[in-house]
């Protein structure tokens, strides 16, 4: 729900120097501090199929807690980068709580945390080595994306519009900085567009129904949340 920077934008200046690439220890390390994150995420999904309402709860507020425990498992070096990692994941578990709850008002506030993690991951992007001067040109797509359904949704909005736009405009910028560090990070930044677009459809736009629905948005949520991990833990901050 938001453009993104023209490719003519010059990239922001980094504060940090890409490390060297892992070596075969460190990816071990790495792949197995993430064990317990991916089991959980299979774990969600299956349950969701199910459909027990108890069980989706207990384990959606265990996901993010896993990722966290995976960046701490890591060894990643200590500073401004890690503490915003470890932020945006915290503020995406206040989302994922506050968004169990019903009506507008725990949307709202579980929409705020979610839209907080995104400033995180914002200011942790402009903080890392990009791959070039210039975002990359199909991050313009992000732009088309974010006109499309303010207008397919904005009939449908009512009271919650301002905040849907606020939040997609930040959204779209973490993705398109996401693009601009590319790899695992940039897929994982894509990921979380597509996630909460099926998100928003689901809310707001009338006759919108696919029984698939909860799976789709959380498959894709998991995956972007992981990817973005495990791409900054890789390449940026060790």
């Amino acid at each position: 729900m938001t453009p993104a920077a023209p490719a003519s934008v010059p990239a922001p200046d980094t504060e940090e120097v890409a490390p060297e690439p892992l070596a075969r220890t460190d990816r071990r390390r790495l792949a197995a501090a993430f064990v317990p994150y991916v089991l959980l995420a299979i774990v969600h999904l299956v349950v969701i199929q199910v459909g027990d309402a108890a069980a989706i709860t207990a384990t959606k507020l265990l996901l993010m807690p896993a990722l966290a425990v995976a960046v701490l498992l890591a060894r990643p070096s200590r500073g401004v980068a890690l503490g915003l990692l470890l932020a945006a994941i915290g503020l995406s578990w206040g989302g994922d709580a506050l968004l169990t709850g019903r009506g507008d008002g725990w949307f709202v506030a579980g929409l705020l945390s979610f839209l907080a993690a995104h400033v995180a991951y914002v200011v942790l992007f402009l903080r890392l080595p990009a791959n070039g001067r210039r975002l990359p040109w199909w991050t313009l797509a992000y732009g088309v994306w974010f006109a499309g359904f303010l207008a397919l949704l904005a009939p449908g909005l009512g009271g919650l519009l301002v905040p849907v736009v606020v939040y997609g405009l930040v959204l779209g910028a973490m993705a398109a900085l996401a693009g601009g560090l590319g790899g695992l990070v940039a897929l994982g930044g894509a990921l979380f567009v597509a996630s909460d677009s099926v998100l928003a459809l689901g809310r707001f736009l009338p006759g919108y129904d696919v029984a698939v629905h909860d799976l789709v948005v959380m498959s894709t949520y998991l995956a972007a949340q992981g990817l973005i991990v495990l791409g900054v833990l890789t390449r940026h901050v060790r």
